[in-house]
Parts: structure tokens; C-alpha cells; sequence
């Protein structure tokens, strides 16, 4: 019978395993398209509403980009159908993949919990749409994930 560390360090060894498999993948479907040199490609997880990406926590065993941190919020570009596609899965968990220029990733300042302060924009006439400013990525790709998201 295996004891209970035993178990964990299996559970994290499957875990990592299969974000290496996924990396690998990943990157055979990516090959061949080229990554311009002010962009990068990430990975996140999280959930979407609209135009409106909400980076979601990640767990050591879940692949993604590091960079882009829980709460974070992306203006998503994409093909109509693409779109059309990800938002039928509202409410659901996704994976995005996507290219975004570099530094975009920089976005107020963490305070912890998922809680950053940022710039704010204001709400009266002429005042530029709510997703005027975020940092953009250009969606190569989606899939549906476990889990949900939390609604208000």
C-alpha cells in the first residue's frame, strides 16, 4: 500500500508529465508559424465574458504562462466564429492561446489575492470603452477546460 506521500509525489510527477506532453504539443501545432519579434505566445486559463478574458489561479501541475497572473483581464481579438465559439462556453472555464507584445504583461501593481491596483479610467461622456487600455492578444486557438467561473 503506498502512503499518502508517496501518492502526492506520483500525483505531482502525473501532473508535470502531462504539462510537458501538453508543452510538446503545443509547440508541434505552433511550429511553423512564425512569432514576430516584438510578440510572444502565452497559454493562460480563466474565463470570459464578451470581448473580456479573466486570467484565472493556476496550480504548479496546469501549463501556461506565468507571466499573465490570476485576475488579470485581456481584450481577446479574434476571428467571428472563433468568437462566436468561445463565447457559447460563457460561464465555463477556457484555454486560450494567443500571441501578445511584449511588456503587455505589466499591468498595476499586485497586492496579492488576485487584487491589483491599476489605472483607472473614468465613466463620464466621451470616456473611451471598458476595454479601452488592456492589454490585447491575438487568439490563435481555444478549448473548453474543467471547471467553472464565478459569476456576480
Amino acid at each position: 500500500m503506498m502512503s499518502l506521500h508517496s501518492l502526492r509525489r506520483l500525483r505531482v510527477i502525473l501532473g508535470a508529465s502531462a504539462a510537458v506532453m501538453f508543452a510538446a504539443s503545443l509547440a508541434a501545432q505552433q511550429e511553423g508559424k512564425p512569432i514576430p519579434k516584438d510578440s510572444v505566445r502565452v497559454l493562460v486559463r480563466g474565463c470570459t465574458k464578451g470581448y473580456v478574458f479573466t486570467a484565472g489561479a493556476r496550480s504548479a501541475e496546469e501549463p501556461g504562462t506565468l507571466d499573465i497572473r490570476e485576475g488579470m483581464h485581456l481584450r481577446m481579438n479574434g476571428p467571428k466564429k472563433m468568437m462566436a465559439e468561445i463565447k457559447a462556453h460563457e460561464g465555463s472555464r477556457v484555454q486560450i492561446i494567443g500571441l501578445m507584445k511584449k511588456g503587455q504583461f505589466i499591468e498595476g501593481v499586485n497586492v496579492g489575492h488576485g487584487v491589483t491596483i491599476s489605472p483607472g479610467y473614468g465613466g463620464g461622456p466621451g470616456a473611451p470603452a471598458p476595454t479601452a487600455g488592456l492589454p490585447q492578444i491575438d487568439l490563435e486557438s481555444w478549448q473548453p477546460v474543467d471547471g467553472g467561473c464565478k459569476t456576480k
